[in-house]
């Protein structure tokens, strides 16, 4: 039998306190607001779930109305997701839209389930088409997320008709900003996926991004500029100011509201240039 002596704690009690103290700190835990670089939880969409743009309208805005026609010949595009599901490719085609990228992959962990009929699709009806990869920096390397894309629908063929692989770095939608990374540290995720790519495609992958993101997560980096082909962000009537390094831009995304499928482009030039552009 187990004599208490007066003014000891028995051991249950103890215990109990211990248990109530942790689940008091685990509370606190949940309860704790997020940092300013991270959104709150409940905002956060299911990982998978991202696609090109996706962070553009709340961090940019709508800036202005849809672009002013201009003596520059452009050729319009799309970009999709699942988000689309099957995409009307016929009804797209008779608007004028003549090339398109799907969505392939996101970090290690996820391939679009649409892919098939939405690469497949654009490429039947006559368009010139593309795959992209949503990167998520903090998951996996830049040459992981290379290889993982490439071998889920990211590759290269010269037949006039597939576009090089675009990266889609941009705004983080699952937690910080920029992926927890230092500004020289994204810009060595992004050459590291940049260089394996290459190696295994034989192409420089198209960059896609947003002048804000680019600046605040890169420091404005211009080093890729040279080999890389630019797909610039920016819902508004111009496209405004470019990424460090680049003069010009090959895309822009200009809106995230267009007819039949929400997200329309501008290729920089005529269709014949958007040929080139594949045929490398």
């Amino acid at each position: 039998m187990t004599v208490h002596r007066p003014g000891s704690v028995h051991p249950r009690r103890l215990s109990a306190v211990g248990t109530l103290l942790a689940a008091l700190s685990l509370l606190f835990a949940l309860a704790a607001p997020a940092t300013a670089d991270e959104e709150p939880d409940a905002d956060k969409p299911a990982r998978g779930s991202a696609y090109m743009g996706m962070g553009v309208l709340a961090h940019d805005g709508q800036l202005g109305g849809p672009p002013a026609d201009t003596r520059a010949t452009q050729t319009e595009g799309v970009d999709v997701s699942s988000h689309q599901g099957n995409v009307a490719w016929s009804t797209l085609w008779s608007s004028g839209v003549r090339w398109a990228y799907t969505k392939a992959s996101e970090g290690t962990y996820y391939t679009n389930p649409y892919f098939t009929q939405q690469y497949t699709g654009s490429y039947n009806v006559g368009m010139v088409r593309g795959a992209y990869h949503f990167a998520t920096p903090d998951t996996t390397s830049g040459a992981a997320q290379a290889n993982y894309f490439v071998d889920h629908g990211g590759g290269w063929s010269r037949d006039g008709k597939t576009l090089p692989g675009a990266l889609d770095i941009e705004w983080n939608p699952y937690g910080a900003t920029c992926y927890g990374k230092t500004q020289s540290g994204m810009v060595s995720w992004i050459r590291d996926f940049l260089n394996q790519y290459k190696a295994r495609t034989g192409r420089d992958a198209v960059i896609y991004t947003a002048t804000s993101w680019w600046t605040q997560c890169t420091g404005n980096y211009a080093g890729f500029a040279s080999a890389n082909p630019l797909w610039v962000a920016r819902y508004a009537s111009t496209v405004g100011t470019l990424p460090a390094g680049w003069s010009y831009y090959t895309m822009w995304q200009y809106t995230s509201s267009g007819p039949t499928v929400g997200d329309h482009n501008k290729f920089n030039g005529a269709l014949d240039r958007v040929v080139a552009l594949a045929n490398g």
